[in-house]
């Protein structure tokens, strides 16, 4: 008689065992495909893929690139113009645009300026132009090199206010070639300043 009760609660727990299965499989679903891992040499061929991709991305530098760079390219030289030009005699808005070089070069003639105690006043009137010159890559690094001519209003002045140099009443046309870098593998989209060329 015990046995027929153990065969019994056999079947009962089997049913239970059957029906928790089948609400698992409602809610999860089943597996479709393959979803395993993937093996160690498909990842490193599907990473070169990936990182061939980014990289013909970032290296095409076509017309459409190239529109969009001479946007930036114009604020760049403003900001950085303007950053040189004000009174205060410091690099502060424009130092992420430089690189260590340039940056050094202009932080040292502004100190220079400041010791002689002048400072400079400007009116940026605009970019008349600013054409790209050439392209070229060497390694992971575009450099582009941009020909602006543009128009300011400045003067430098003594600490007494009187003018060293310049005209504060006469627009004044500036042309300017410079050269801007940036790594195609970064992340940061930013371009610097790296050269300016006379």
């Amino acid at each position: 008689m015990s046995y027929s009760f153990e065969y019994i609660d056999i079947i009962l727990l089997a049913m239970i065992a059957g029906f928790i299965f089948l609400r698992l499989r409602g809610i999860l679903g089943k597996r479709s495909g393959f979803e395993g891992k993937v093996p160690s040499q498909f990842k490193e061929v599907l990473k070169t893929v990936k990182q061939e991709e980014i990289k013909k991305v970032k290296e095409n530098f076509d017309d459409d690139a190239q529109k969009e760079f001479i946007k930036g390219a114009k604020i760049a030289y403003e900001t950085v113009i303007t950053d040189f030009s004000d009174n205060d005699n410091k690099i502060t808005t424009s130092k992420p645009l430089l690189n260590k070089e340039i940056f050094n070069q202009f932080d040292k003639a502004l100190k220079d300026r400041s010791s002689r105690g002048h400072f400079a006043e400007i009116t940026f009137i605009g970019v008349n132009s600013a054409i790209i010159k050439e392209h070229k890559k060497i390694g992971n690094i575009l450099n582009v090199t941009v020909d602006f001519i543009a128009e300011v209003i400045t003067c430098i002045k003594d600490k007494d206010k009187k003018i060293v140099s310049g005209d504060p009443e006469k627009i004044k046309k500036i042309y300017d070639t410079w050269v801007f870098s940036r790594d195609i593998t970064s992340p940061n989209p930013n371009w610097q300043l790296v050269n300016i060329l006379s």
